[in-house]
């Protein structure tokens, strides 16, 4: 029975496919799941560390249960995925004397959900934001390596979240992902195609054969047009509502404060007005804290929200008509997580679309339940989001730089590999070294740091490339041992970049000099 797992900033959704009905359904797990009649059983995305030295933690909907999500505690972690593969400014939390990391915080509430569901060990799907770097998937890939299931895939949350919504074969749809702590648009096509290929996604874990593949059934296909993502979610909303009412009514910033700031949030999803009371337990003041949706969507204009949806709106809209699509190709348009639920957010949407295109009638199950096609012969066409290349220096900015070598939007697998030769720099040199990074577009970014006790997110002034190198360490920015040594002047080494099938970056070097080849299809960065 396969499992598909959404792990969400705010909060993560488990699907499982029913064989008897041949339908997905969400799992409720008792002690994890949240109870409540007006959303599906959602897992909130919390944890408490109670022995960070033997991993013992609460997780999910008992971290609110018995209260721990209400006090300054540097136990308590909450979008802790945020900080998972970035470069988190200021120091980590330490608890029980040990430095926490955000990935090992991750791994403990991953094990304990996956613990919790037995039907796990056959196949298991995890989705992943479509901006996310590998070092988030390569974290992924090696929490599933302690994990008893015969097969694990990724699958990029956009593309399933499409599938979940069951639309028809061929239709063009454009999926608007927004989360706690990520924005994700993507287009993306479904239809049918003739010939066997692969599964959808890439696999992490290979076990039994597929569903398509032992059926021998013609799979659909998922094809994906444009994406871009961004680092943006209902958290960073959540911080700003938290600020607002620190500047008006002089609160103090606490988990408490965040968590009526959330409740204030979802409220005015369903209502004009909203309005929550404090109690201080320490000084016996109480506040109460109003909003109503002017107030709200003047501190989304403050922020520049809308202007962000804009910039990503732009950049698919501008993919789409490199390949001759225009709006009106477009055969609908789904809403996907609890922060496209806001109703400013579904009014910016119909700027852009007719309203009778906009479906948002499935936002918490749509990308779990939708990931479980995988396993009923789906599959999926995918171009690679970032690029790669490599590090030289810029001799005019007196700085490091990156040239690129396989550009963002590049199909893989990959038919031919892209060489790259290469000579000494200096006489007898032993050794030549290639930086290689993965690429991110051109963009307004952001960067993750602490304010407090709070893990936030802050935009960077002007767009700008992120770069995260995949092999600057020592012993791994080698790529060739010179026998005998290299002398400027003269090619010396050639070198071939390929991706393969698994999303993986190989490498082949040979010595033009000795005609030896010194590298053969090496994986410089690998998931599992």
């Amino acid at each position: 029975m396969g499992i598909a797992i959404d792990f969400g900033t705010s909060n993560t959704v488990v699907a499982r496919w029913n064989r008897a009905t041949q339908q997905s359904e969400t799992l409720s797990l008792p002690g994890f799941s949240l109870r409540s009649g007006q959303n599906p059983p959602l897992i909130p995305s919390l944890v408490y560390v109670e022995d960070a030295t033997t991993g013992k933690v609460v997780t999910g909907q008992q971290v609110r249960d018995r209260g721990l999500d209400l006090s300054s505690d540097p136990r308590f972690f909450r979008n802790f995925k945020r900080g998972i593969g970035s470069s988190v400014q200021g120091f980590l939390p330490e608890v029980d004397r040990k430095t926490v990391s955000f990935e090992q915080v991750g791994q403990w509430f991953l094990s304990q959900i996956i613990t919790a569901i037995p039907e796990a060990s056959e196949s298991l799907i995890f989705t992943v934001p479509v901006d996310s770097f590998e070092a988030y998937r390569h974290w992924l890939g090696q929490v599933c390596q302690s994990l008893r299931v015969e097969q694990v895939r990724m699958l990029d949350e956009p593309t399933a979240a499409a599938l979940g919504y069951g639309l028809a074969d061929r239709e063009t749809l454009l999926v608007i992902d927004f989360g706690g702590g990520t924005l994700d648009l993507s287009l993306v096509r479904l239809g049918s195609h003739a010939t066997q290929q692969k599964p959808l996604g890439f696999v992490l874990k290979w076990g039994q054969k597929s569903f398509a593949e032992k059926s021998g059934q013609k799979p659909k296909v998922a094809r994906v047009l444009a994406k871009a993502g961004q680092n943006l979610g209902g958290s960073d909303i959540d911080h700003w509502l938290v600020d607002y009412f620190v500047q008006t009514q002089g609160l103090t910033p606490s988990p408490l404060i965040t968590r009526l700031a959330e409740r204030l949030k979802i409220q005015l999803s369903l209502q004009p007005q909203a309005a929550e009371v404090y109690f201080n337990d320490e000084t016996l003041d109480s506040y109460e804290l109003k909003l109503d949706r002017p107030q709200f969507e003047a501190l989304l204009t403050d922020h520049l929200f809308f202007e962000t949806l804009d910039d990503m709106m732009m950049q698919v809209l501008q993919q789409a008509r490199r390949q001759g699509l225009e709006v009106a190709d477009i055969d609908a348009v789904l809403l996907v997580g609890g922060t496209a639920q806001i109703p400013s957010v579904q009014t910016w949407v119909q700027q852009y679309f007719e309203p009778a295109k906009i479906r948002c009638e499935r936002p918490f199950e749509a990308i779990a339940q939708g990931a479980l096609q995988v396993s009923q012969g789906v599959e999926l066409k995918d171009f690679l989001y970032h690029g790669y290349g490599i590090r030289y220096w810029d001799r005019r900015n007196h700085c490091h730089n990156w040239h690129a070598l396989i550009k963002p939007g590049q199909p893989y697998p990959m038919n031919e590999p892209i060489e790259l030769v290469l000579g000494a720099s200096i006489e007898n040199q032993p050794s030549i070294e290639l930086v290689l990074g993965e690429l991110g577009t051109a963009a307004e970014q952001t960067e993750v740091y602490f304010d407090g006790d709070r893990l936030v997110t802050r935009r960077l002034s002007g767009p700008q490339a992120q770069v995260q190198a995949l092999n600057d360490r020592d012993g791994a920015r080698s790529i060739a041992q010179l026998a005998p040594p290299g002398h400027p002047g003269s090619d010396r080494i050639k070198v071939q970049f390929l991706v393969d099938d698994q999303r993986f970056l190989r490498i082949t070097v040979e010595d033009l000099l000795t005609h030896q080849t010194l590298l053969e299809n090496r994986v410089v960065v690998q998931l599992s």
